[in-house]
C-alpha cells in the first residue's frame, strides 16, 4: 500500500494540478526551510465571504514539500479561508498518507506553516 501513496506524491510532485499564480490574487504569502532549502509560495483570491476561491503554489524543494503543497491546494478549494487555522499535523500526515521522520515531516509542514503565516497576516 506504501507503494501506491508514494506513486501518488511522485505524481503530484511531476505533474502538479495546482502549480501556477493566481491571476488577481489578493493574498500572497512565502516559507522558506533554511536546513532544507525548500521553499513554497501561495497566491490566492479569496472572497468577500472568506471562501478560497482560487489557490495556487510555486516553489523549489523535494517531493514531499511541493507535492503536500499541490495536495493541500487543492484541498482548500472553494473552503472556507478560516479552516487553514484548523489545520493540524495530523491532517497534514493524512494528505500525504506515508510514514514520515522528523525530518521529513518539516517538509511536509512547510505549506502549512507558509499558509498559516498567511491567516496571521491577513484581514478577512
Amino acid at each position: 500500500m506504501l507503494d501506491l501513496y508514494q506513486a501518488d506524491l511522485m505524481d503530484r510532485y511531476q505533474q502538479p494540478r495546482f502549480k501556477g499564480v493566481v491571476a488577481g490574487a489578493n493574498f500572497t504569502v512565502s516559507e522558506f526551510n533554511p536546513s532544507c532549502g525548500d521553499e513554497v509560495s501561495f497566491t490566492a483570491f479569496i472572497d468577500q465571504n472568506g471562501v478560497i476561491q482560487q489557490l495556487r503554489f510555486t516553489g523549489r524543494g523535494c517531493v514531499i514539500s511541493l507535492a503536500t503543497a499541490d495536495k493541500l491546494a487543492e484541498y482548500l478549494q472553494q473552503r472556507e479561508f478560516s479552516l487553514i487555522t484548523k489545520l493540524t499535523t495530523a491532517d497534514i500526515l493524512k494528505l500525504v498518507q506515508i510514514p514520515l521522520g522528523p525530518t521529513r515531516l518539516r517538509c511536509a509542514l512547510l505549506p502549512l506553516l507558509a499558509l498559516q503565516k498567511l491567516t496571521r497576516s491577513a484581514l478577512v
